[in-house]
């Protein structure tokens, strides 16, 4: 028998010298926000604090209408206004948002420990929803929400805008897709520097790594599972040599689920040479992605027939912010769940939940077992 050559592509994959030795062309997936057709609802964001300038952004460019902005400091709003939405009404109470029958939709842009009430009361107020992430401190409360909004008749989704960065949507289609079978490995890893929090609010949280960031993560891990669960998940965390900020930046976790494994490893204090990989094994091919940050990636998704990179267009800033709300807006207008709804977002919350438990006691946990964030992980918890 003839020995089978064996190729390296640019990508330091191995490829046989038959069909996965081929560059195809990629397959088309609808990766990108999809507005909807004619629902245009008048918009009330509540809160303006810096991450709402990339909410806003998108919100113009999609050409939604933003009719109130509302923040308990006057200069914020001021700010949003005069460089967003001129004519949009502004106010530090945000019953006013609420009080208008005109404004179908709110966007809550709280931290977490503020928002509870302000989406219950917008869901009872007759609002369809969408909540910053992470979405909630106890998962007993997110489950309470998310029967508010069903009561109710409303749709409440959460800001996991990084579903709909162009490398992760594209990966995401194509295993929905089905072009690499079932999943059975997902490995995530992101190394950068994230001292920027130093003396900012965001220092003050222990896991700020796990927590406030990786759950974009977890979230993308859990949300290619579907329907089969996580059964554990063992992470740690540490200080990294020479580091001078509170929180510790290194922390990686491992889970597994029925037939599969992952693992997330995030690298938070590197000064140069930052990297972002994404790779999902199946059993009928795999997709891999990589880049020097998040914003610049390829993706190359590997089959028997061969190998095929898509041209991927727009960025994660600010194109995945108008991922999550145009996909709200899509589903109040087919009448059907949003694909950020509450409802399943909070599996990934339990997998990050369970992941800083772990850490900080040192033991394996299975997601939805630790029901509460952990103590001491943020300021307040």
């Amino acid at each position: 028998m003839a020995k089978q050559e064996t190729t390296i592509d640019d990508d330091g994959y191995t490829l046989d010298a038959g069909g996965a030795g081929r560059r195809l062309a990629a397959p088309e997936l609808a990766y990108r926000p999809r507005d909807p057709k004619t629902y245009r609802p008048k918009i009330g964001m509540i809160a303006c604090g810096g991450i709402t300038q990339h909410h806003l952004t998108a919100y113009k460019r999609a050409g939604y209408d933003v009719a109130a902005l509302c923040d308990l400091i006057p200069e914020r709003i001021e700010k949003r206004r005069a460089e967003f939405y001129p004519e949009a009404m502004t106010t530090t109470d945000y019953r006013k948002v609420l009080d208008r029958d005109d404004i179908e939709v709110v966007d809550i842009a709280t931290h977490p420990h503020d928002r509870v009430t302000l989406i219950e009361e917008a869901l009872k107020a007759g609002k369809h929803v969408l909540s910053q992430k992470p979405f909630v401190l106890d998962l007993d409360t997110g489950e309470r929400l998310v029967r508010v909004a069903r009561e109710n008749g409303r749709k409440l989704a959460v800001n996991q805008n990084g579903r709909w960065s162009p490398h992760w949507a594209y990966i995401r289609q194509a295993v929905r897709a089905g072009l690499i079978g079932d999943v059975v490995s997902i490995h995530l890893g992101v190394h950068w520097d994230h001292t920027w929090i130093k003396g900012k609010p965001f220092e003050k949280i222990r896991d700020v790594v796990l927590y406030d960031f990786a759950i974009h993560w977890f979230d993308f891990a859990r949300h290619l599972l579907g329907d089969r669960e996580v059964t554990e998940v063992y992470a740690t965390r540490t200080r990294a040599a020479g580091q001078e900020i509170e929180p510790p930046m290194l922390a990686q976790a491992v889970f597994s689920f029925a037939g599969g494994q992952g693992s997330a490893v995030f690298d938070a204090h590197l000064k140069h040479g930052s990297r972002d990989r994404t790779y999902v094994g199946g059993t009928a091919g795999s997709i891999a992605s990589e880049g020097p940050n998040l914003g610049e990636q390829t993706v190359t998704l590997y089959t028997e027939a061969g190998a095929a990179s898509p041209a991927l267009e727009g960025q994660w800033f600010p194109d995945g912010f108008h991922g999550t709300m145009s996909e709200l807006l899509c589903a109040i207008e087919e009448g059907r769940e949003p694909l950020n709804g509450a409802e399943e977002n909070l599996k990934g919350l339990a997998l990050c939940f369970a992941a800083i438990a772990s850490a900080t006691d040192g033991t394996p946990k299975a997601p939805g077992t630790v029901r509460r964030l952990p103590p001491g992980s943020a300021p307040g918890v």
